[in-house]
Order: structure tokens, then sequence, then C-alpha cells
């Protein structure tokens, strides 16, 4: 039956893409009542737009759109779920990401899809875009490679750059593990997490983990090779890596997944398409009640219910069809709001940590139970609760430019967040989308 759904639900999809082509378009935030209005948006009256920013460069934040615009920037290397897909068939993934920016968001977010083939010339790239946007969020760039382009533009850049493969699914792991532990029994600081997948997703995922409190002796990584540890020899070339192996497995253990997994009380996959990749036997012999975060897209690595009947107390996946959804697309909206109103310099790890406990706190507000560890995508205030807490966090390490109180981040998402849906539904109770 479920696989009846699936062909059923990609058919609707391809022909809902063709149907619209795509779906984003620019629109006009002001009004248009006649000629008069065109000789102020643009000549003449946009020369004195033009001369206030030469003679301050900042004031291009107050008199455009600006303060409100993120480029997507990717090289389409790491497409979710198909690889090394290249730029053109990343863009429906691209155009997906800014219609979530924009509903969940408020966030104007342009999808720019290049070809290149190193990190060096993705970073000439984005430092030629910034003095468009207010943001650059990186996506579905393969790993090494996206270390270095994260780590290069966020010394170079003036603006926030976020990678949210890494960062924003790390936060959304972060915050349900927070409470799938909570609802076990369980606490951070002496749970037992075998990480299956050494990407970026999972390595980020596993640095926001410790840096809340799980010590990385108690941390074990898997990658395509097996158990990462201090004997592995072969990763000492990447710096990251190499930090791993000589930090987390102080037990030393030896082989693949499985071994891994024997005796955790967590596993969090996020390797690669399943199902099969991840054996019933396996979680069986884990810790009891364990907890199976199976992340791949669009098959996890094994399914949730087969995880369930193989004895896991919760499990979770990043599909939208089944319990427990772990999904970025429920952090990276609000931190990006965050980061915007705040004009926070950069994002940092407290902010995305302030993201997780934040999230965490609404999942536990909303039904909690073993089925329903996290918010929804479809509550607006989760998303303006979110956005507050990323603007206080980044007021408190002295990174914004703009030191309001929280109450004030979370009155400006809820308000552009509202309207980008009101907007939205608007234009389809009209007809003018159909």
């Amino acid at each position: 039956m479920q696989k009846t759904k699936d062909a059923y639900s990609h058919s609707v999809a391809l022909t809902a893409h063709a149907r619209h082509q795509g779906k984003i378009e620019v629109a006009l935030k002001a009004p248009i009542r006649g000629a008069d209005d065109f000789a102020v948006w643009y000549t003449p009256g946009v020369g004195e737009a033009v001369r206030a920013v030469m003679d301050d460069r900042e004031a291009v934040y107050d008199l455009t759109n600006r303060q409100n615009t993120v480029a997507i920037l990717t090289d389409g290397s790491r497409v979710l779920g198909f690889g090394n897909a290249g730029p053109e068939a990343a863009l429906p993934v691209m155009e997906g990401k800014a219609m979530l920016f924009k509903y969940l968001g408020g966030v104007d977010a342009f999808p720019i899809c290049i070809k290149a083939k190193t990190a060096d010339d993705i970073v000439r790239v984005a430092l030629a875009l910034e003095p468009t946007f207010g943001a650059i969020n990186l996506e579905d760039i393969a790993s090494p490679k996206c270390f270095e382009v994260l780590e290069t533009l966020r010394k170079k850049c003036r603006i926030p750059v976020w990678h949210d493969d890494q960062q924003g699914t790390a936060v959304v792991i972060l915050a349900a593990m927070l409470n799938a532990l909570m609802r076990t029994g369980r606490s951070l600081k002496t749970a037992r997490i075998a990480m299956v997948g050494a990407g970026a997703a999972n390595l980020r995922a596993g640095m926001l983990l410790m840096a809340a409190g799980v010590p990385p002796a108690n941390m074990v990584f898997v990658d395509k090779d097996g158990i990462l540890g201090s004997f592995r020899k072969d990763l000492k070339k990447y710096p990251l890596l190499w930090r791993i192996c000589r930090t987390t497995n102080r037990a030393g253990l030896t082989g693949g997944i499985r071994e891994a997994m024997r005796g955790a009380d967590a596993v969090c996959a996020a390797a690669k398409c399943g199902p099969g990749v991840i054996k019933p036997d396996w979680v069986s012999e884990m810790a009891k009640d364990p907890i199976v975060f199976s992340l791949a897209n669009p098959m996890p690595e094994i399914m949730p219910e087969e995880a369930k009947k193989a004895g896991a107390r919760i499990a979770a996946s990043g599909r939208s069809d089944r319990p427990n959804q772990v999904n970025n697309s429920l952090a990276f909206p609000s931190i990006m709001r965050g980061a915007l109103d705040s004009g926070a310099r950069r994002i940092t790890d407290g902010m995305c940590l302030a993201a997780a406990y934040e999230l965490a706190r609404c999942g536990r507000e909303h039904g909690f139970s073993d089925d329903h560890i996290l918010p929804t995508m479809t509550d607006a205030e989760v998303f303006a609760r979110v956005a507050s807490v990323v603007g206080e966090q980044a007021v408190k390490e002295g990174v914004a430019k703009f030191p309001l109180p929280a109450a004030f981040f979370y009155r400006e998402a809820l308000s552009k967040i509202t309207r980008a849906r009101k907007e939205t539904d608007s234009l389809a109770r009209s007809g003018i989308i159909h």
C-alpha cells in the first residue's frame, strides 16, 4: 500500500511542478498607482537612494530589501538522495528551499545554482554576491568541500554565512534528541550515541551534541569504511574528521555500524538511503528503550515502523509521512529570520544551541509523546519563538547590529511570517495562484 502511495505522490509532484513551472516568483512590496509612482521608485527618485548609500553604505539596509534577502548558493554536488546531480537538477530543490524560507520565515530567498568545480570557485562567487544579500545559505555542497567553503566565508564575509545541511540539520537533531532522551529517562551527559555517517549533517550534529553536553567519549562515528578512532590514519588529511577520530570513541571500538550501535542508547543515522543500511537485529542489540533516528531522504536507513518492531522506543526519520519528522525546515527559516532581524554578523554555535533548546521546548508544549517529539511546520508561533531567541542570543554575544529585546524580535518575526502566509493564502483564494 505504501509503495502505491509513494508512486502516486511522486506523480502528483511532477505534474504540479510542470503546471506551475516551479514554486517561486518575484512579487512587489510597494504600490504602483500611476506614472508618478514610477518616478518615486525608479528614475529620478531612485537617485536620492543612490546618493544616500554612496554617503553611508549601511543605508542600503534601510533603503532596499537587502536586510530580508538570502542567497541559496549551491553547486549541486550533493543533492538530497541523488548525490552529484549538478546545478540544473539542484534548482527544483533550491526553489523549494526558497518557498520554505518565505512561507515559514518571511525571508526572501533566491536560488543561485552555479557551475563550480572547487571550493575556491564557490567562495569567489559568494564574495562577489555579498553586496546584494543580507545572508548566504550554502546548500547541497559535497563533503569535505562544504566545510572549507563555510569556514572560509565565515572569516571573509561581513554577513552571516550558514550551511543548512550542517548547521540547520544539527539544530533539529539536537532538539529531537533532547526530547527523545527526556522521554526515555536519559540525559545528554550519560547517553551513549552512535552516529552513522560522517558527512556534513552528522559531523555538525555530533559537534553540536557535544557542545550541548554529550561527552565525546560517549560518541562513536561510523563512515563507509568503518568506525572512526585514533587508529583511522587514513583520515589525518581531513582536520575535522581527524579531530573527531582523536576525541570520540574512547572505548576504542572497531568494526562497522552494528558494532557502533551495540549497547548504544541512541543512534543518529544520516548516511545513505535505505532500506537495509541498518538491520532490525542491530536495533534489538541496543540498550533498553533505544532511540533510532534514520534521517536519509527520501528512504531512511531503516523505516521507522521497522525500527519500532525491532524494539525502538522512539523512531524518527526525515519523512513527512511518518511520526517524528526530523527535518532542517523546522530550523533554518526561523534561525535566518532571527539573524537578519538582529543584523547578526554571523550565526554562532550559541545561536544554534539557543534555537535547539527553544525548538525542543516548543515540542514539549505541543502534544508531547513518543510519536511527537517535535512541533510541526504548520505553527507560525514556533518559528517566531525560535527567531526571537536567536536574535536575543546574537545580542548577548555581541554579534548583533541591532541590540534590541527578545520581545521585539518575536513581534517582528511573527509579523513577517504571518504576512507571508496571508499573502500566499490570499493569492490562492483570488485564483492568482491556481
